[in-house]
């Protein structure tokens, strides 16, 4: 297939053009390079792909949310979208939520718009387990009301999820929506925790837990998520919402402990309070995902920070660190 690719460039992005076209697919990938950390970055997450596929990877710099590039770029046709891009973090989302709402629901809109005029009528998107809040039962299910985030990112993110189901039945396009739960892996954002934890506990630098750590997630390694991206483009459904995730939540206190063993050095720790927006656990309840996409989690976390942990070595190498 010939797949457009938003938010190509990415940490989850970069992982998923290289997977579809191993596949064999063509990908036409589309990032803005947003300053929300390092562009560089996003340009070094792309070059191997570029280099080893220059024929069947177009990467277009623009954002997804203008009208007249996704006129050109779906004009031109395609078989598949897989909507990545967003406005992501949820901590900063309660400094900027305007920018939030921008980025998450109306060029989420006009990107629904485009594909209502130019097709195509399949549709991959990325939603996110912050929709959950801290009042949905755990394990989480695809049928909780999600009626309360606890951050202007997770509200967003709903607020997409609802504007995709309209569309889906009001136009016939055909749509996976996934909830990643707290993706890890080479090439995580530097803002997001184990990533960030490996590099200060390699350098010796103090790591800061908010709360007393007993909050978990349900971590949740990139290729697990790539392969549960990959179950959603191939999939005969309509509409559906499914949750993506690692199969257990995993506490806090056991995240360092198993980031000392993969690093083989003792973390230094400051306690702080819980962040306003954060929410106290995830854990992802992957019948529904497992019936329908085949998904099944493979990557432990053992393996999976063993892993990340050499791509942060490897990072620090590149830096001189």
């Amino acid at each position: 297939m010939k797949i457009l690719l938003t938010g190509a460039a990415g940490f989850v992005g970069s992982h998923a053009a290289e997977r579809l076209l191993a596949l064999g697919h063509q990908v036409v990938g589309l990032d803005n390079f947003d300053p929300y950390y390092d562009p560089a970055i996003k340009r070094r997450n792309v070059e191997a792909a570029r280099a080893k596929y220059p024929q069947a990877y177009e990467l277009i710099e623009g954002d997804f949310g203008a009208p007249a590039l996704l006129d050109k770029v779906l004009g031109a046709g395609c078989d598949a979208v897989i909507h990545l891009a967003a406005q992501a973090g949820v901590r900063p989302s309660l400094e900027d939520p305007l920018k939030y709402e921008r980025v998450n629901v109306t060029n989420l809109l006009r990107l629904l718009e485009a594909l209502r005029q130019h097709g195509p009528r399949k549709l991959v998107a990325a939603s996110s387990s912050s929709v959950y809040g801290n009042v949905t039962p755990a394990p989480f299910r695809e049928d909780a009301p999600c009626a309360q985030p606890q951050s202007p990112y997770g509200a967003s993110k709903r607020a997409g999820e609802i504007y995709l189901g309209t569309y889906a039945r009001l136009y016939g396009i055909n749509t996976v929506v996934v909830r990643p739960f707290t993706v890890y892996g080479p090439r995580q954002r530097p803002d997001m925790a184990i990533a960030a934890f490996a590099r200060k506990i390699l350098l010796g630098e103090e790591l800061t837990l908010f709360g007393d750590g007993s909050s978990a997630r349900d971590y949740t390694f990139v290729e697990d998520i790539v392969a549960g991206l990959v179950g959603a483009l191939e999939a005969e459904i309509g509409f559906g919402i499914y949750n993506l995730g690692g199969d257990r939540p995993v506490e806090l206190r056991e995240l360092v402990a198993a980031l000392e063993a993969a690093t083989g050095k003792r973390a230094r720790v400051k306690h702080a309070p819980m962040q306003a927006g954060d929410v106290e656990r995830t854990c992802a309840d992957l019948t529904r995902a497992r019936r329908d996409l085949g998904y099944a989690p493979k990557v432990s976390l053992e393996e999976g920070l063993r892993r990340t942990v050499a791509w942060v070595k490897e990072e620090l190498a590149r830096e001189g660190a």
